[in-house]
């Protein structure tokens, strides 16, 4: 477990608080329309509001029935106020949705922007700073950059490619902002390597199984294994390699 890191905000990066009532339905996919690495974050404990993702507000406080919860609001739904299965789950009946998964619809709880401080435990990285790919989360990133954000003043980039950590390199990126648009990374950026170090584990509705995401229920590697993570970095380092294999001999149909 890594140490905890202090969270220190200038003033011009403090919340400015909302709060009120809102619906909160169970999800149980973990994604993230600004490419944050769902390999460094507890994907158990994210929001996934129509609202637009902030620079700033990216930590929300969730409540019901006396219970509390803090998430990271780090995707954007279509209209629902959707909420990790295990947060909802938990909030809902007091119990982890792998303990006593239960099943329902939308819940009135009460919700507050609060301090990034407060998220300070979901953010697995080991100093702290929110975890982006070098690849894909540039425009997010361009706008936080643009003024004085929290984001702007804690993220790093990693040379992933997609939210669920199944391709690319697990290495920290370097951007020299705002010379160049671009991140430099000890190996090429983007580079679709099959990544097998670093799974996501989605807590599924209403069943509370685990699935690794990405994968396909009931396929091999598809749910947490006896053989621990090593069984299962092989069973998804041979997903990977058939599916980057059928996208290469697509490219190669298309060309001739």
């Amino acid at each position: 477990m890594r140490a905890a890191i202090p969270f220190l905000l200038s003033a011009a990066t403090r919340v400015v608080a909302d709060s009120g009532t809102v619906w909160a339905t169970p999800h149980d996919s973990y994604s993230s329309s600004v490419g944050v690495l769902g390999c460094k974050v507890n994907t158990n404990r994210i929001a996934y509001w129509p609202n637009s993702i902030d620079c700033t507000n990216i930590c929300v406080s969730l409540s019901y029935e006396g219970r509390t919860v803090h998430l990271l609001r780090i995707d954007q739904s279509e209209g629902a106020h959707d909420v990790s299965y295990d947060a909802w789950n938990y909030l809902y009946t007091g119990y982890a949705a792998t303990d006593r998964p239960a099943a329902g619809g939308a819940t009135p709880m009460q919700f507050e922007d609060v301090d990034v401080s407060n998220c300070a435990d979901l953010i697995w990285t080991d100093d702290g700073k929110l975890p982006l790919s070098a690849a894909n989360s540039m425009n997010f990133l361009a706008s936080c950059l643009s003024t004085d954000t929290w984001v702007g003043k804690h993220h790093t980039l990693y040379n992933i490619l997609d939210p669920i950590c199944t391709w690319g390199y697990d290495e920290p990126c370097k951007l020299d902002w705002p010379n160049a648009n671009q991140a430099a990374c000890p190996h090429q950026l983007g580079t679709p390597s099959a990544l097998t170090s670093a799974p996501v584990w989605n807590i599924m509705y209403p069943s509370g199984q685990k699935l690794l995401a990405g994968s396909v229920p009931g396929a091999p590697g598809s749910t947490p294994p006896s053989g621990g993570a090593a069984a299962s970095g092989r069973s998804r380092s041979r997903t990977l390699e058939i599916v980057l294999g059928l996208l290469m001999g697509w490219k190669l149909l298309v060309w001739l």
